[in-house]
């Protein structure tokens, strides 16, 4: 392998090469219970863990269908968010919500909007404008009042913070939940989070405010190839994301 191609080449050499599509026809049907489910070749689409791919969101289906459709002539999950966040929510989230409360809530601390810069003064305005809305907005409608450092000291929020956080994720049905944890990841912050899955705010406002310190540093010292095609895969993960919560209604 040469060392001297960008990365994402070298990584689509080494990737496992993509499933050709052998279904001819992509379909969805409901049950009795009125439960969408994908069907290819009138057989249920399966999830990793071979469950079917379904939702009684009757619009998500029919997103997740097309998804399906649209893969000519192979198969890449890369190009199926839709179908990828659906299959979290059936194989991980639904059966573990428990568990992916808990595994959340270890992430407190470190959430990105609560570590500010001391200097230099624009950009800490920045970050006040952005970061701050989203503050107050968790404050005044939810009580939650978040702890913000400056530089590398630790931001530990106070201890009645995370049982209110606790209550607010258990009241997000599978779908939302799904949605959070996947925002959560992809932003480093729970507060961006519940920004999103409570449309407080946009995923094209998530994206700015989570990447605010990074694009701060591509106005001063210019674009880095790689970190821009990272940037715009996130980019596109937290639209699909918000497609998704708006899908699932």
């Amino acid at each position: 392998m040469d060392k001297d191609k960008p990365l994402e080449m070298r990584v689509r050499e080494t990737a496992p090469p993509k499933p050709r599509r052998v279904y001819k026809s992509v379909s969805f049907a409901a049950d009795d219970a009125g439960l969408f489910a994908v069907r290819l070749d009138g057989k249920p689409a399966l999830t990793p863990l071979r469950t079917p791919l379904a939702s009684k969101a009757r619009a998500l289906i029919e997103a997740v269908a097309a998804e399906w459709d649209a893969q000519d002539p192979h198969v890449d999950p890369e190009t199926m968010p839709l179908t990828r966040l659906l299959a979290t929510e059936i194989d991980r989230v639904a059966p573990q919500r428990q568990a992916v409360v808990d595994n959340l809530l270890t992430f407190i601390d470190a959430d990105s909007i609560c570590y500010r810069a001391a200097h230099p003064a624009d950009l800490r305005e920045r970050q006040r404008a952005s970061w701050q809305t989203i503050a107050d907005w968790l404050l005044r409608e939810h009580d939650i009042a978040l702890t913000s450092t400056e530089g590398l000291m630790p931001a530990t929020q106070a201890p009645g913070t995370a049982p209110k956080m606790r209550k607010l994720l258990e009241r997000l049905n599978d779908a939302e939940l799904n949605g959070f944890q996947a925002a959560a990841s992809l932003t480093n912050s729970l507060a961006l989070a519940f920004a999103l899955v409570h449309k407080k705010v946009t995923a094209a406002d998530c994206f700015a405010a989570a990447f605010l310190d990074e694009l701060y540093q591509v106005e001063k010292w210019g674009e880095d190839t790689e970190a821009h095609t990272r940037r715009q895969r996130i980019a596109g993960d937290l639209n699909a994301v918000e497609r998704y919560l708006a899908l699932s209604i």
